[in-house]
């Protein structure tokens, strides 16, 4: 085995442990795109375990992230197997690797504790943390004449990233974090807690309005994004299909019961997962 075959299988250990949704649809594209997809999410993992480090202080992840910026200029001169898979699969595939860039635009948010006051700031959030996903993944896809493709690819990563904030929301409040903006929260009159039971406190039922009010307008940017789909090859539109779907389903748990998000993490079984990607893959659904 090669120096960049052994850099792939890194990348799709990572990406199977690490990312079970992602790694749903991804299974349903050709091994060559599979592959490219996986040195993709092994390099967003590691910008994103930089955010997500506990133990280190703010400059220390800013150096981190610094660090990965230095490397994706040069990726020839790391030996380091996600950074192999990675410029190997950009020498393939005419991937986007300034969305990369944008992402850590977005974890460097996250580190220096920037808040949402609009919707609209949250929505440039979600661009960066998100939407840039979903713009690497089309690089990867590719797709047929469609101006606005990088546009719906962007959405579509919007959608699923207000579908984990809200999914999140304890979790992040947590972790010293609030990604619904402070005008929402004023809206309803949500001041976010977590009560002596562990649960997040809802004593006037405001944060289960708000959890309903921002799932229909997630579900807006889903319909915004799945534009991308009619322009993708068949294997390509299923893994995208069966990706926005898990999240879609997840939304709709949210939406359905609200309180199921106040002291857990919500997730799809295994075998839910597999349904909604099979249907991916049959066309049923779409």
């Amino acid at each position: 085995m090669g120096t960049v075959d052994e850099a792939y299988a890194h990348c799709a250990g990572v990406t199977k442990e690490q990312a079970r949704n992602f790694y749903y649809g991804i299974r349903l594209l050709p091994p060559d795109k599979r592959s490219a997809l996986c040195a993709v999410y092994a390099l967003a993992r590691i910008i994103d375990d930089i955010g997500d480090d506990t133990e280190a202080s703010a400059e220390a992840k800013l150096q981190g992230l610094a660090g990965v910026r230095k490397s994706l200029g040069d990726l020839s001169a790391t030996t380091d197997p996600v950074y192999v898979a990675v410029a190997d699969a950009a020498r393939r595939y005419p991937i986007p690797l300034g969305a990369f860039e944008e992402l850590l635009d977005g974890v460097e948010m996250d580190v220096t504790g920037r808040e949402y006051v609009r919707f609209e700031e949250l929505v440039e959030y979600c661009r960066c943390v998100a939407g840039s996903v979903g713009r690497l993944c089309l690089g990867v896809f590719g797709s047929r004449p469609e101006p606005n493709a990088p546009v719906y690819a962007d959405e579509l990563g919007i959608a699923l990233q207000q579908t984990n904030i809200l999914r999140d929301i304890r979790e992040d409040l947590l972790n010293g974090r609030v990604y619904l903006p402070k005008e929402d929260l004023d809206r309803f009159g949500v001041e976010l807690s977590v009560g002596p039971d562990g649960k997040l406190a809802d004593p006037e039922g405001g944060l289960t309005a708000l959890i309903h009010d921002s799932a229909a307008r997630a579900r807006d940017w889903y319909s915004r994004g799945l534009r991308l789909v009619p322009s993708l090859d068949g294997r390509s539109a299923a893994c995208c299909t069966a990706m926005s779907g898990i999240y879609r389903t997840l939304l709709d748990r949210i939406d359905e019961q609200p309180a199921r998000v106040f002291d857990r993490r919500l997730s799809l079984s295994g075998r839910e997962k597999a349904v909604v990607a099979f249907r991916a893959l049959t066309g049923i659904g779409r």
